[in-house]
């Protein structure tokens, strides 16, 4: 029996950017923004105030986890943990999106308690403060924005910034429309429409942490397009044990067996496969090994082959 294994790591780095600078003034900002909203808030009686302020610290939390498996993903790998801690941004982008949703449904079950006896709000309070709101979650939004298409973890960080300019946009529509309608339940009417908005926005970072979590194929590779590629290289003529999952909200990994009944092809041709999996599928990790006739039929008679 022949055993020919092949591996590939390539130099294109898929490593997440250094966001430090954007995580340190997503905090800072947040933090003061929040403490503004909650006093305003608690001084003009608005739901819509109190519960932005709410949602900026479940927020300031998620920046605060989102940087911390930014920087476990940057940690060199352990005799213990042999991948390095890169699965830490997959938890994160999870953590995120369940926080996003508790939060929401907390500013939901407010709302709708408060729509039978609205309390006083002050249009003109919520108008200037969430203004503010907007600018600075913006700000924090947009330094995040070009990492979002490529880390999952970072889209989450995206998101809820994203998330808060919005809130706060709905919170000036609010404190408009109390001003020229007097209608002070609009304040919850407002609150709701916004929880829409977002947990329909959130429900599919939770979807894609989830499937990232449980070792599902990435989004945007397709299992067959690649076992496809590999069935169809010279020599080959079977392909099993194929696995691919993400191995970090930037990296995916590879592993197959190809049989070849001539045998082992070389480090070149592994070396090549390696190369036009990462370039034609961004699959930056790749065990391939190489299985022979005599293999095959040794695994017939044991029965171990699938």
């Amino acid at each position: 029996m022949t055993h020919n294994h092949g591996h590939g790591h390539h130099g294109h780095s898929h490593a997440p950017s250094n966001y430090n600078r954007a995580f340190i003034v997503g905090i800072t900002l947040n933090v003061g923004f929040v403490a503004i909203e909650a006093l305003f808030g608690f001084l003009s009686n608005s739901l819509a105030l109190l519960t932005d302020a709410g949602h900026n610290l479940s927020d300031v939390l998620g920046l605060l986890v989102a940087w911390l498996a930014s920087w476990l993903g940057s940690r060199r790998p352990t005799q213990r943990y042999t991948y390095g801690f890169r699965r830490s941004s997959i938890l994160a982008a999870l953590l995120n999106a369940c926080f996003l949703l508790v939060a929401m449904g907390a500013i939901a079950w407010e709302a709708i308690q408060r729509f039978s006896s609205p309390p006083p709000v002050s249009g003109t309070t919520l108008i200037g403060v969430a203004l503010v709101g907007i600018v600075i979650n913006g700000v924090t939004a947009l330094m995040f924005m070009s990492g979002r298409e490529k880390d999952l973890n970072i889209k989450g960080a995206f998101l809820h910034m994203a998330a808060d300019a919005l809130v706060s946009l709905g919170v000036v529509l609010a404190g408009i429309a109390i001003l020229t309608t007097g209608w002070l339940w609009f304040d919850s009417v407002i609150s709701l429409i916004i929880v829409v908005v977002i947990v329909a926005g959130t429900w599919n970072l939770l979807r894609d942490s989830i499937n990232l979590a449980l070792d599902a194929v990435p989004p945007g590779i397709e299992l067959l397009a690649v076992r496809t590629y590999l069935e169809e290289l010279p020599g080959v003529v079977g392909v099993h044990d194929l696995h691919i999952w993400a191995m970090s909200t930037t990296e995916t990994a590879l592993t197959a067996h190809l049989v070849m009944l001539t045998g082992n092809p070389g480090d070149a041709f592994l070396s090549r496969i390696s190369m036009e999996l990462h370039d034609k599928f961004g699959i930056e990790h790749t065990t391939i090994q190489v299985e022979t006739g005599n293999f095959l039929r040794e695994c017939d008679q044991k029965a171990c082959c699938d």
